[in-house]
């Protein structure tokens, strides 16, 4: 279960077809009237999965829904006798764990992905008291405790899980490198023209909501710079690839700077890969990442990332390597970065490129998947567990 809709067909389809394989029948529970780009009907309802709309919201301040889809989950339990319930996103492990703490006698499987705990080393306060203690609480609920770097993994291990629990790191959904292989020269320039990208210009790529987290800003900012310091600025175009509630405020910041030449938001896109693919580099200022699969997949296609300094970067970005780290408030840091990979030589360019993709390897999806059916054959055994002691 989690909250939004496409979350499914977004993450969670090789872990179907894991249980799938052992034997289970799987349900899936969401909020099914959040309007989603990405949501495909067909691609889920060939998964074979049983479907249930909940009235979960992504804001844990919506306390009459969340708790009308609290009901609703125990419902779903109690009627289709549910063996191992996975929860994701914040509100979704909230939800998920009260109602395997509901059915504690039962012998129910509590298992939890966090993408990212809202806590970590230089969150606010707010985030590193109440949304920490929470987690800790929660964990005395949770039969596995699943994480995606280290960072997290640390905070984790230090939980009290129930009796017999325990913590895994995964390398995020992991990474279709296959989907994701650098284009043919020819295929590069295709999609170029196709954005309206000039030859010889120097293309940078976001991917992503847009929002205040994902800190578009800052690359607006540091191109403000860049023109301040003289550069030529006809040489360089920036593109945003998605949408999200801060497009208003971002639209307006690119025309109040000047930048409406050089700066283009190109909304949701189904061909992620062709727009990745014929940057130049891929610029992922996040403020924070549970691991980040944009930068990745860039990374997967040869393309190097200047990105944030946060715990979900730092699991693969070697500064210099395989693209360049800032302060994720530091414009002149992100403006130095730009103007070194425009000035970047052919050479220099071929070797970072052959690094971006050697440092994905790790993150390829094949290891989530094995990893993930390690996982569940460990709940498959605390049921099996339970069962004889019950």
């Amino acid at each position: 279960m989690t909250t939004s809709r496409d979350f499914l067909g977004k993450f969670e389809s090789g872990n179907v077809k894991i249980l799938q394989d052992m034997g289970y029948f799987v349900h899936y529970a969401a909020n099914m009237k959040e309007q989603e780009d990405l949501y495909d009907e067909e691609k889920v309802n060939r998964l074979g999965v049983m479907v249930h709309h909940i009235d979960i919201e992504r804001s844990p301040y919506m306390l009459r829904n969340n708790w009308k889809a609290f009901h609703q989950l125990v419902e779903l339990v109690r009627r289709y006798n549910i063996s191992i319930i996975h929860c994701h996103t914040p509100v979704g492990g909230v939800l998920g764990r009260l109602a395997g703490r509901y059915f504690q006698r039962d012998g129910i499987c509590i298992i939890y992905t966090a993408h990212g705990f809202h806590f970590y080393r230089g969150a606010p306060w707010f985030n590193n008291s109440v949304y920490y203690c929470v987690e800790k609480m929660l964990a005395h609920d949770t039969d596995i405790l699943i994480v995606i770097n280290r960072e997290d993994y640390e905070s984790a291990c230090r939980f009290r899980l129930k009796k017999g629990g325990k913590v895994f790191r995964i390398p995020g959904v992991g990474v279709d490198m296959q989907k994701f292989s650098p284009l043919t020269e020819e295929q590069r320039q295709s999609a170029r023209q196709t954005l309206g990208i000039r030859p010889g210009q120097t293309f940078l790529i976001s991917v992503g909501e847009i929002n205040k987290n994902k800190n578009q800003e800052i690359i607006l900012k540091a191109l403000s710079l860049i023109r301040d310091r003289g550069k030529d600025m006809t040489g360089l175009f920036y593109g945003i690839c998605g949408d999200g509630f801060f497009r208003g405020y971002i639209e307006q910041q690119i025309h109040s700077m000047g930048l409406d030449d050089n700066v283009k938001i190109f909304g949701f896109r189904k061909n992620v890969r062709e727009i990745l693919g014929c940057a130049d580099v891929s610029v992922f200022p996040s403020k924070r990442e549970g691991l980040g699969m944009a930068a990745l997949e860039s990374l997967s296609m040869g393309i190097p990332v200047i990105a944030a300094d946060n715990r979900g970067t730092r699991e693969y970005m070697k500064n210099g390597v395989n693209g360049y780290v800032c302060a994720f408030d530091d414009a002149d840091a992100f403006a130095d970065r730009i103007c070194a990979v425009m000035d970047m030589t052919g050479e220099r360019k071929c070797e970072m490129q052959k690094r971006c993709r050697m440092s994905v390897e790790m993150f390829e999806r094949k290891k989530t998947e094995e990893q993930m059916y390690e996982i569940y054959r460990v709940a498959d055994e605390m049921i099996m567990r339970d069962v004889r002691h019950g």
